[in-house]
C-alpha cells in the first residue's frame, strides 16, 4: 500500500489524481504487529463489556462469552485429540448454530482450516467440494449423514446422535455435546504455532467466471475485518443485538455473526435457518436493534408490512443491513415509507475480499440511496475501463478492484483463476461494474462477472451448463440469469437439442433439480439452434441476457 501521508488526495472523493487511485474515508485502524498470532487468540483477547454472545432462537439456549470460550478450549482440546493438525482441513455441513462459532474458532486456534458447505447440496455436490479441499473431519446434523453414506471422513454431529440404521454406512466419532464436556484442565494440547499469513478458512465463491472455486483467507485477512467491525461501531447506537438471519457458511453470516461481532461485545440471536415469522418473532422477543438481510426478503417485508407492523412489536429494530446483491432506490423508497423508523445500511463485499468492501454506517450515510456506502477502511479501490484497462476517474463507470489487509492469497488449486482474478500488485478484480462519486461512495452498476445471485446465493452457471451438456439429448447449453422481483434472479437455461431429440423444457429442468441444491435449480428453458460465442468459443452472455430480456 503506498504511503498514503506523501499522496495529494481529495478530502471528499478520496481519490489521487497522481496515480488513479480511491482512499478509504474512514480513519485506518492498526493492524496486529505480532506475526506469530492466530485470528481465535486475537478475537478472545479483545476488550469489551459483553456478556451474551449467543442466543439460539428457537430453543432460547444462551451462551456467555465465558461459556464460549471454555467450550472452545474443550473442542480444541478434542480435536487435538482426534490428531487435528495445523493445515488441516475440516468441514462444517449444517444450518446455523451457535455451535458453529464454537467450531470454527477452535479449528482455527490449532491453525487448522474451516471449509463450510451448504447443507441443501446433494451428495453430488458434497462429494465435488470434498474432493477439491480433501477435509480430514466432518461437522455436520443427522439430517444431512445419509448424503455422506459411503464417506470415510470421521463425523462429529451436531445435534444428538442417531440410530446407525438411519446414518447409513459412514464414521460417526462423536457428538459436539459430548466435546463440550471435555476437561481442559491440566490437558497439554499439541498445537503448532499459527502465523497471521497462515490459511484460516476455505469459503467457496463462483468468483467473476466459472465453476466455484476456494477462496484461502488467512488469519491476518480475519483480524482485518475483526478490527474494521470494532473500529466501524459507533458508540452513541448503545448495546446492539443482532439476529443472524443469513447463512454462516458464506461470508456474510460468517465473517458477520459467527466471528465478526465478538470484538464488539454484541449480541448475536441465531436463527437456523430463514423463516419470516420465525425472524419478527425472534425480533420482538429479544429486542433485536439490527436485521441483516438479502433484497428478496426486503421485498417481502415491503409487500407485507401492514399485517407485519399489526402481529409484531418491531420497535426495537434500529437499522437493517441489505447486501448480497443491489438494492433498487424504489425498493429503498418502499420500504421507508412503510418503516419510516428503520434505517437501511447496504454493504458491498465479496469472499474474496473476506468480508470487505463498502458499508454505510450512520443515518446521514444511509440517505445516499443507491449506493453501497463508503470503502471500509484501509482500503484502496481503483475504477478501470474494463475494455482498455485505464484507470478512471470519479463518477466514470469501469470495474472496481480492490486492493487491502483483507484480500485473499489466492484460489486453492486454481493457480490460473488466481492469476486472472488477482493481480501481480495486490489489485482484486471484482467483476462488478461501479462508480465512486464526489463524495466517495461506491455505486453498483452492473454484474460483469457471470455469477446468478439467486436469493443471495451465489450460482456458477458453468457449473450447470456442464450438467446439462452431460444429457445424452443435449448438444450445447447456455444458462444465463433471468431478472425477478421476488428473488433476484434466476438461472435460465438455453439449449441446443441433438438432432432428432425432443425432449422438453420440463424433462430437463428435472434432470438438473435431481443434481443440485434447491437455490441452483433451472426454472426456464429455451430451445435454439445455436448458442452465440466469440471466435475462442467464450459463450456470448450478454448477447443472450438482452434477448432474454428484450421478451419480457
Amino acid at each position: 500500500m503506498a504511503e498514503i501521508s506523501s499522496l495529494r488526495i481529495d478530502p471528499k472523493s478520496g481519490f489521487c489524481s497522481s496515480n488513479s487511485t480511491f482512499y478509504s474515508k474512514r480513519v485506518p485502524f492498526p493492524l496486529p504487529s505480532n506475526h506469530a498470532l492466530d485470528i481465535t487468540t486475537f478475537i478472545s483477547s479483545y476488550p469489551h463489556h459483553g456478556k451474551t454472545a449467543f442466543i439460539d432462537a428457537t430453543t432460547g439456549r444462551h451462551l456467555s462469552f465465558s461459556q464460549l470460550w471454555q467450550s472452545v478450549d474443550s473442542v480444541s482440546t478434542c480435536l487435538s485429540e482426534l490428531g487435528i493438525r495445523k493445515g488441516n482441513i475440516v468441514i462444517i455441513i449444517a444450518p446455523n448454530s451457535i455451535f458453529i462459532p464454537i467450531v470454527c474458532l477452535s479449528v482455527m486456534s490449532l491453525g487448522a482450516i474451516i471449509t463450510t458447505s451448504n447443507p441443501l447440496n446433494t451428495s453430488r455436490e458434497f462429494a465435488v467440494q470434498m474432493a477439491d479441499s480433501k477435509p480430514v473431519l466432518v461437522f455436520t446434523t443427522s439430517q444431512v449423514v445419509p448424503k455422506l453414506a459411503g464417506s470415510p471422513l470421521p463425523i462429529v454431529l451436531l445435534d444428538e446422535q442417531v440410530a446407525t440404521e438411519k446414518t447409513g454406512q459412514v464414521k460417526i466419532v462423536t457428538t459436539i455435546s459430548e466435546m463440550l464436556k471435555k476437561e481442559t484442565k491440566d490437558k497439554i494440547r499439541v498445537r503448532d504455532r499459527v502465523y497471521q499469513d497462515d490459511a484460516a478458512t476455505l469459503l467457496y465463491s463462483s468468483g467473476t467466471t466459472g465453476a466455484s472455486k476456494g477462496v484461502i483467507s488467512s488469519h491476518g485477512n480475519l483480524m482485518a475485518l475483526m478490527q474494521s467491525f470494532s473500529h466501524l461501531s459507533n458508540p452513541d447506537e448503545g448495546e446492539q443485538t443482532h439476529i443472524c438471519a443469513v447463512p454462516m457458511f458464506h461470508i456474510y453470516g460468517f465473517g458477520a455473526f459467527a466471528i465478526g461481532k465478538l470484538t464488539q461485545g454484541s449480541k448475536v440471536v441465531v436463527l437456523s435457518k430463514f423463516d419470516m415469522k420465525e425472524m419478527l418473532s425472534a425480533i420482538e422477543k429479544y429486542r433485536v436493534t439490527c436485521l441483516p438481510l438479502v433484497p428478496p426478503i426486503l421485498l417481502v417485508m415491503v409487500k407485507e408490512a401492514d399485517e407485519i407492523r399489526k402481529k409484531y412489536d418491531l420497535s426495537s429494530l434500529q437499522s437493517i443491513v441489505c447486501g448480497g446483491a443491489p438494492l433498487s432506490k424504489d425498493l429503498i423508497n418502499r420500504f421507508m415509507e412503510k418503516f419510516p423508523s428503520i434505517d437501511i445500511r447496504q454493504g458491498y463485499a465479496m469472499t474474496e475480499s473476506t468480508g470487505f468492501g463498502a458499508s454505510m454506517q450512520t443515518p446521514g450515510e444511509c440517505l445516499k440511496y443507491g449506493s453501497v456506502g463508503l470503502l471500509s477502511p484501509n482500503l484502496e479501490a481503483k475504477i478501470v475501463d474494463p475494455t482498455t484497462g485505464t484507470a478512471l476517474k470519479v463518477n466514470q463507470k469501469g470495474e472496481l478492484w480492490l486492493r487491502g489487509p483483507s484480500i485473499m492469497k489466492g484460489y486453492l488449486n486454481n493457480a490460473e483463476a488466481t492469476a486472472a482474478t488477482l493481480d501481480s500488485q495486490g489489485w482484486l478484480k471484482t467483476g462488478d461494474l461501479c462508480y465512486i462519486d464526489d463524495d466517495g461512495y461506491v455505486y453498483v452498476v452492473d454484474r460483469l462477472k457471470e455469477l446468478i445471485k439467486y436469493k443471495g446465493y451465489q450460482v456458477p452457471p458453468a457449473e450447470l451448463e456442464a450438467l446439462l451438456l452431460s444429457h445424452p439429448q443435449i448438444s450445447d447449453a447456455a444458462v444465463i440469469p433471468f431478472p425477478d422481483e421476488e428473488v433476484g434472479q434466476y438461472p435460465m437455461a438455453y439449449v441446443v437439442r441433438k438432432s432428432g431429440s425432443n425432449i422438453s423444457d420440463t424433462a430437463l429442468m428435472d434432470f438438473v433439480a435431481k443434481q443440485v441444491a434447491p437455490y441452483k435449480r433451472i426454472r426456464k428453458v429455451a430451445f435454439v439452434t445455436s448458442i452465440p460465442k466469440n471466435p475462442s468459443g467464450k459463450i456470448l452472455r450478454r448477447d443472450i441476457i438482452k434477448l432474454a430480456i428484450s421478451k419480457i
